[in-house]
């Protein structure tokens, strides 16, 4: 069965002995949800609800902030089975203001470092990237290397189809050297995130 993305859908929120609970919003199969630490504000991305055959987009609402501390329950599944109002995430506000926040707050200054050294390539899709065809394999390009237009740099995987992405683009010169790798291996990137800062 193909399934098909459409809307976004912004989960419920309610609020036990200090904690928050975002809810699910609907019935249907839960995935990709955030690890447990993950810091979550409102707006945030909290995974996808398959309904019916479509992937439904869920963000969480006004007041959801703090660190993801639960539920554990059914880990191993890939798409776990939601009710209306079921509870996907449980987030603590203390627990954000700890070592996940620091470490936030080390990656945005990590990526407005990125923005401001210099021109950069960036990914024309979402996705997870992967910097080499294969784990054995060497890297398609590092730190140093010089690329040019049409060269692949990365695999991007999306719906568990990977797409091999090309160096070149609007306002990029056809030969440059890269300075930078931004995204770290199997990481999730959104389309227009830095994935080359170029010198």
């Amino acid at each position: 069965m193909s399934t098909v993305h459409t809307s976004e859908l912004s989960a419920l929120l309610s609020v036990e002995d200090e904690r928050i609970l975002l809810r699910a919003p609907a019935l249907g199969l839960w995935r990709a949800a955030p690890p447990e630490g993950a810091v979550i504000r409102p707006g945030d991305r909290i995974g996808q609800l398959e309904i019916l055959g479509a992937l439904h987009t869920v963000l969480a609402p006004a007041k959801a902030r703090g660190a993801v501390v639960g539920p554990a329950r059914e880990e191993a599944l890939a798409r776990r089975p939601m009710a209306y109002g079921d509870v996907m995430l449980v987030l603590d506000p203390a627990a954000a203001s700890g070592g996940a926040l620091a470490a936030e707050a080390a990656a945005e200054a990590q990526a407005g470092a990125l923005e401001n050294a210099g021109p950069s390539f960036r990914a024309p899709i979402s996705g997870r990237f992967y910097a080499r065809p294969a784990p054995e394999r060497p890297a398609f390009v590092q730190v140093g290397d010089e690329i040019s237009v049409g060269q692949t740099v990365c695999l991007i995987e999306v719906m568990k189809t990977f797409h091999r992405v090309t160096y070149g683009g609007k306002g990029l010169p056809e030969r440059a050297r890269v300075a930078a790798i931004a995204p770290a291996e199997d990481s999730d990137i959104a389309s227009g995130d830095i994935i080359l800062v170029l010198e």
